[in-house]
């Protein structure tokens, strides 16, 4: 998370504002939604390989339908 690129953030998401990262685990590409509380505490809420069915070769942008 804290080398990755936010490509999507949910400012009003409850209970916290989130946000969806791309990052790179060696030459694969991984998308890692987290939010982080008042205290600064991050949560990771999931993490998946992007599907290139959903998203463009850019692994930032969705595709259209």
């Amino acid at each position: 998370l804290d080398t990755g690129e936010v490509i999507e953030p949910y400012p009003d998401d409850k209970p916290f504002p989130s946000r969806l990262v791309l990052g790179w685990k060696e030459s694969r590409p991984v998308h890692v939604c987290a939010a982080d509380d008042l205290a600064n505490n991050t949560y990771v809420i999931t993490a998946y390989e992007p599907d290139l069915a959903v998203w463009e070769p850019d692994h930032k942008t969705r595709r259209k339908p």
